[in-house]
């Protein structure tokens, strides 16, 4: 099972639904349902995803659908403890990003993934600087390996 890390607007895109990025949300959860993926995110995620900055705002009509969608077994919620919310701090100062986005990456190096998944430039641009090993942050989208494997046991 690959563990890959998932900031708030990959979530969003998949529940608002936005029309342009679900395939690629898509082909995600649907490897996590097959149990080939894990989604780890952080428990901020949960209240993230109503409202992010420049998109539609979810309504409390939702509520329901978040909570049982994030019930997924398939979904690690990783909660903000001290050590993360200082590497956090470090994070802003050394990458200038927003709180929030250095939340997202010091989460992702405590879970010790290898891959992050966002819609997010500013995290984008942060793809192969931090962590050990370097976390790769791209859109979301299966990792090749996965990608070929699959390929090859339906042939």
């Amino acid at each position: 099972m690959t563990d890959i890390y998932w900031d708030s607007d990959a979530f969003l895109a998949w529940l608002l639904p936005e029309p342009a990025r679900v395939p690629r949300c898509r082909a995600v959860i649907e490897a996590a349902e097959q149990g080939q993926v894990r989604l780890i995110t952080s428990a901020i995620t949960l209240s993230e995803v109503v409202h992010l900055k420049g998109k539609p705002r979810m309504n409390d009509g939702d509520n329901e659908k978040i909570r049982d969608f994030f019930r997924n077994p398939y979904i690690l919620i990783r909660n903000l403890d001290r050590r993360t919310a200082d590497l956090s701090r470090e994070l802003i100062w050394k990458q200038s990003l927003n709180p929030k986005d250095a939340i997202h990456l010091a989460t992702a190096i405590f879970a010790g993934v290898k891959l992050m998944h966002t819609f997010d430039a500013e995290l984008i641009a942060a793809s192969e600087k931090f962590g050990d090993p370097k976390i790769k942050i791209e859109e979301p989208s299966i990792p090749q390996q996965m990608a070929l494997s699959n390929f090859t046991s339906d042939s």
